[in-house]
């Protein structure tokens, strides 16, 4: 364990790294992923379309080739984004279609006399899914949702592969230098994912007992 006390900072800064493409690609990928499952329901055809393609074409797709996209392609097409921002941006990409296919089973089991009611007072499309539809959907889907966000905790460990140094970027450059001392230094890997990741589950649980609507 003297090889993990001694480059604690090492995994303090690659932890630092995870939470930060963590937190900023979960919101991003929950903001996309609310927007493609209400275009999904949408009335409009071609919104309906768009949402579906995009939504098999991503999820289909390896998130190593979209990081490569985005971290390897698009500078080769004139973009400047640091390898950070573009790992975050792939990651928020990748996760909105898992995100957008909780909420559309959440959507699913809202019953149709609800948004019926509120089309008969007046509310638009917009306004019943924004105040009567989403808001339910969520409080449904909690448990799949705080899933896909694990799920994107252990998906950041890909971002480590195209030069950002997260955790398990960290992990590999000291079991690459610390030969002897492999078997320590993953396990004080594997615990600070699980400092994520057990939280979120416990969490979820908590969510689950307190906001889930009957159905």
């Amino acid at each position: 364990m003297d090889a993990v006390i001694e480059n604690l900072p090492r995994y303090l800064e690659g932890f630092a790294m995870t939470l930060q493409l963590l937190l900023v690609s979960g919101v991003s990928a929950l903001v996309l992923g609310t927007l493609i499952a209400a275009m999904r329901i949408s009335p409009i055809a071609s919104l309906r379309g768009f949402a579906t393609v995009y939504t098999e074409l991503v999820r289909n797709t390896p998130l190593t080739l979209v990081i490569f996209f985005c971290a390897i392609v698009l500078p080769y097409l004139g973009s400047r984004l640091p390898y950070e921002v573009a790992a975050m941006i792939a990651l928020s990409i990748y996760t909105s279609p898992f995100v957008a296919e909780a909420l559309r089973s959440g959507i699913n089991g809202v019953p149709v006399g609800q948004a019926e009611a509120a089309r008969s007072v007046g509310l638009g499309f917009g306004q019943t899914v924004g105040l009567i539809v989403l808001p339910q959907a969520f409080r449904m889907t909690i448990p799949p949702l705080i899933n896909v966000f694990i799920a994107l905790t252990k998906n950041t460990s890909v971002a480590g592969g195209f030069f950002v140094v997260e955790l398990f970027a960290v992990g590999r450059e000291l079991a690459n230098a610390n030969g002897d001392a492999v078997i320590a230094i993953l396990l004080g890997v594997a615990t600070l994912y699980l400092v994520i990741t057990i939280p979120l589950g416990l969490i979820a649980g908590q969510l689950e007992r307190k906001w889930v609507v009957q159905r």
